[in-house]
């Protein structure tokens, strides 16, 4: 066990003793998590946004073909945008492998894709012990290095012995000791983990002003203080908005809010987890002359085309800008239809106070697709976005904790993660430690977390009352 989690379970130990009798009666009533909840749509092809123009279904439609491309090292069709330069340290060789539950753009799905990434190509990589075929897709992160604050991404595998990789030798990191696969729990104390966010609805994410968000942080304040909830818009305190460094507007996409935009967060994903740098990350995050095996630094650019080149407009973007075209276009999950259930569980939603951090829904403002210079997109501007978060981070106290400050969020500080799709997810939490939400909810009391009265409120409910929030929660 890592040792923030000895000390984070340790107090979360204490408070959950408190609520022992108040889960007793549920747990005899065998409240239960329905599971993963299944559509007619699940498998097939991801839904572009109602209301797309002719030119933005092109785009959409050419980002998703990227999105689902496989990469190499070496040997790809560049004039294909297959975006030579996998490695020499990578995640993944695709990006719709993280993202694939209930279909591409999603999330980690139940049969884990990375080993069938694992030793492709002759890779001689050996699988972590975090990896598990019925666990997570998870990526791993260093709380230190050398003694000093790390906190970044250190690649599962590298591309030694791959037979388009011919002459790069060099070695996946040490995350040993092991701990329990399907949880990550237990094991090396400086390995933490994240697994794939959702990108379903991130265009209208995207499109939601700052003023919409601080607007949001002022409604209920007085609720929110009595439950414990804070948001304070100027000051690095629990419950801020994560800002930009560079511009001082609000970031929203990551586990902790640190990406700003869509294009920053494919630009830092096709480097981080495919090791293909681009212009929005441009250098090599290994520079091993012998593992340099793409053409170009960056690797991805856009590919203007030349005097004998057929014109075609989605063929003059990156690879980063195609994958955030994609996902801005990408539509939001749809909910199943209103039960009597699942309509009692959303007015107990907001009566425990769940809603008071998953804020129900937000309005975008005027906003563009990019696809045409100066024109609003109708499909994404002034739409209801159905997201169920405020998009602030919060503290979540020590049993979530991970020790990694991004930004403005610090080590137990988590961005409230949308829930819209949350019933078609089988892995939760920042590191896909459970597959049941109401472990979920538990998890969310420990010693400085801030939804600790909104979990009590949970627990004291009656057990049909804490099955019809939990199956509001799938019907999301």
């Amino acid at each position: 066990m890592r040792k923030h989690d000895a000390v984070g379970y340790g107090a979360a130990a204490r408070l959950m003793l408190g609520l022992c009798a108040l889960w007793a009666a549920a747990a005899v009533a065998q409240v239960t998590d329905p599971g993963v909840r299944k559509t007619s749509a699940d498998g097939k092809p991801p839904a572009a946004l109602p209301g797309l123009s002719p030119e933005e279904m092109m785009f959409f439609q050419d980002g998703l073909n990227r999105f689902m491309e496989i990469d190499m090292v070496t040997g790809g069709l560049e004039s294909a945008n297959q975006g030579n330069g996998l490695g020499p340290r990578f995640n993944s060789n695709q990006c719709s492998s993280c993202h694939l539950q209930p279909f591409v753009g999603g999330s980690s799905p139940a049969v884990n894709p990375l080993y069938e990434v694992v030793n492709a190509n002759g890779a001689t990589n050996q699988m972590p012990w975090f990896i598990a075929p019925n666990g997570p897709i998870r990526e791993a992160r260093f709380v230190q290095s050398n003694g000093a604050p790390d906190g970044g991404v250190h690649d599962l595998f590298v591309i030694t012995g791959r037979t388009d990789a011919a002459g790069c030798n060099i070695t996946q990191p040490n995350f040993l000791p092991a701990g329990n696969p399907v949880t990550g729990l237990g094991g090396n104390r400086n390995v933490v983990f994240r697994i794939p966010t959702p990108t379903f609805g991130d265009g209208l994410i995207e499109a939601i002003p700052d003023s919409a968000i601080l607007a949001n942080v002022i409604k209920d304040a007085p609720t929110k203080r009595q439950m414990g909830v804070f948001g304070h818009p100027n000051a690095n305190l629990g419950g801020n908005v994560n800002r930009s460094a560079n511009d001082g507007t609000i970031t929203r996409f990551g586990w902790k809010a640190q990406n700003k935009s869509l294009l920053i967060f494919a630009g830092e994903a096709y480097n981080v987890e495919m090791g293909i740098s681009n212009e929005v990350f441009p250098q090599e995050r290994d520079e091993l002359a012998s593992c340099q095996t793409g053409n170009t630094t960056p690797n991805d650019t856009d590919n203007i085309p030349g005097p004998s080149d057929p014109p075609s407009a989605t063929a003059v973007l990156s690879d980063a800008g195609a994958f955030a075209m994609f996902m801005r276009m990408l539509a939001p999950p749809e909910p199943a239809a209103p039960t009597p259930s699942t309509q009692h569980g959303q007015t107990l939603f907001v009566s425990t106070g769940c809603a008071l951090c998953h804020t129900p829904a937000m309005t975008t403002g005027k906003a563009a697709t990019g696809v045409r210079r100066g024109t609003a997109s109708a499909a994404m501007s002034n739409q209801q976005a159905r997201l169920y978060s405020d998009l602030l981070v919060h503290h979540m106290g020590v049993g979530l904790a991970d020790g990694i400050s991004q930004g403005g969020a610090g080590p137990d500080e988590f961005r409230t993660a949308p829930l819209w799709g949350v019933g078609q997810r089988v892995f939760f939490l920042h590191d896909g430690r459970t597959s049941d939400l109401i472990q979920t909810i538990r998890y969310h009391a420990s010693q400085g977390s801030e939804a600790n009265q909104i979990v009590r409120n949970f627990a004291v409910l009656s057990a049909k009352d804490q099955q019809d929030l939990i199956n509001f929660l799938r019907s999301l």
